[in-house]
């Protein structure tokens, strides 16, 4: 039933303006094709991904706040400025908002939605689907990551957001490690942490991927949902792990569903051998 054939998969992951080696700071246009902004009356909410040709990935809690409906959220792709308009971009309405239905506003928990556009979009340089990671994908310790999104560049109630669309480089945290740094229990199997003091995503990055590049595709592994502040060197980011829920997503998606691809590390995973009070023994 989950062969690696659809169709998305021809395309997904493989942006042609991408030829990213070493992190920058302001993403060069085209470098995230997949990246969209979902904008309430016209301002910036949340960030997404494009997962197919008329679905954008994003957490629950951006399809949760009140003013959001279907009457009010637009989505932006091809976007690199909030403030600049460029000849790239497209805008569409969305159809249909789709919340997990386990989803807890309080843990966190299920924090995934997938948003229906009104119209379908057509692929482009700037315009692209991101491949998502399949069931069995292991992100050990230390893996290689980026977060992308326009949200504030530090923690602070008055501190604008980003005009230009944001990327910057962080390591993955083990599970283990991040229940230590949480308290044991708050990060459950359907979460995966990324992040060290200093670089993180903040306010604004809500609901935008986190992405992992193997065998020339990009790969989401996470969706923005939670932190402590940003960039606290005690507590990475908290992210939804994408690979959780591919039967989820292809019973919302019936046709043209998107593609997966299994993310493999290479190595030993560093995260088993951390231990703190009240963690079970790693296995």
């Amino acid at each position: 039933m989950f062969s690696e054939s659809h169709s998305q998969l021809n395309v997904c992951g493989k942006p042609p303006l991408n030829t990213k080696i070493v992190g920058g700071e302001v993403a060069s246009a085209g470098s995230w094709p997949w990246q969209a902004s979902l904008q309430g009356s016209g301002s910036h909410v949340c960030g997404g991904s494009l997962i197919n040709n008329q679905w954008v990935l994003t957490a629950a809690h951006c399809c949760a706040i009140e003013d959001i409906s279907t009457s009010t959220l637009t989505v932006v792709l091809g976007l690199q400025s909030l403030e600049v308009p460029n000849p790239n971009q497209v805008s569409r309405k969305v159809s249909k908002i789709i919340i997990h239905s386990g989803y807890n506003s309080k843990t966190y928990y299920n924090d995934i939605c997938l948003l229906k556009l009104s119209s379908p979009v057509k692929f482009t340089k700037y315009i692209q689907p991101v491949c998502l990671a399949a069931p069995g994908s292991t992100f050990y310790n230390g893996t290689e990551a980026w977060v992308t999104g326009w949200g504030k560049s530090r923690y602070g109630v008055f501190i604008p957001l980003s005009e230009d669309l944001m990327e910057v480089q962080v390591p993955i945290v083990g599970n283990r490690q991040c229940n230590c740094n949480y308290g044991v229990g708050v990060i459950t199997d359907n979460m995966i942490c990324a992040g060290v003091g200093g670089k993180s995503s903040c306010q604004g990055d809500s609901g935008g991927p986190l992405q992992s590049k193997q065998g020339g595709r990009w790969i989401q592994e996470g969706i923005v949902s939670f932190a402590i502040g940003c960039a606290e060197t005690q507590f990475p980011t908290v992210y939804t792990r994408v690979s959780r829920y591919r039967s989820w997503i292809n019973k919302q998606i019936t046709s043209n569903q998107p593609g997966f691809k299994t993310f493999k590390s290479t190595g030993m995973d560093g995260d088993l051998s951390v231990t703190c009070p009240g963690l079970p023994q790693g296995h």
